[in-house]
């Protein structure tokens, strides 16, 4: 990677990478990423509605045997950023259709990033908004912090599994604008012979 910054022009060269050459590995480890962190809201979820656990002890996975990460803001801070970038850096791959339900979920993911930023401001400083005991984002004033990021989520995800399905059954003006090799194969339907 520090080769491939070096000579052939630095982050340009590598988001040229990612959108062309290694698109589809860079999708692959993007949802990745995205399916790990619906896991442990999953995981929430259910220790909170279904086993009926106190929200401060339904930490997911991950955080029950590491209770900080659920309360570190740095962490879901981390993870919103992670996301922003990933939806950028991975943007100039998508044509037609695509596109523009990438861009929706990129859109979408802006703001929730802002949330957790104001979050995390929060935290550092000791001040939350509102007077509240703890950090608190804007929409959180009406709807609580579990149910909230659910929501979230599901509303990056859903334009984002979209802008896949579409990336990979692109119509034929997408696919001849596609510079990733993540489409499906045409499948050709055999010509009937004449009687």
């Amino acid at each position: 990677m520090a080769n491939v910054l070096e000579e052939r022009g630095g982050l340009r060269s590598v988001v040229h990478l990612l959108n062309t050459r290694h698109h589809r590995a860079a999708l692959n480890v993007y949802a990745f990423i995205v399916i790990a962190h619906w896991a442990e809201h999953v995981v929430q979820a259910i220790q909170i509605w279904v086993l009926g656990w106190p929200v401060p002890e339904a930490r997911g996975v991950l955080g029950v045997p590491f209770p900080w990460l659920v309360t570190s803001e740095w962490m879901h801070y981390g993870y919103a950023l992670i996301m922003l970038i990933g939806l950028a850096l991975l943007l100039p791959g998508f044509t037609g259709r695509a596109r523009t339900w990438w861009a929706i979920s990129l859109g979408i993911q802006v703001w929730h990033h802002f949330e957790h930023l104001l979050l995390l401001v929060q935290a550092m400083s000791d001040s939350n908004i509102a007077g509240r005991p703890a950090p608190t984002s804007i929409i959180q004033l009406l709807v609580p912090r579990v149910e909230l990021h659910l929501f979230y989520n599901t509303l990056v995800t859903i334009p984002m599994v979209v802008a896949m399905y579409l990336h990979r059954r692109p119509n034929e003006s997408e696919r001849e604008a596609l510079r990733c090799s993540c489409a499906a194969p045409l499948q050709r339907r055999p010509v009937p012979e004449a009687v």
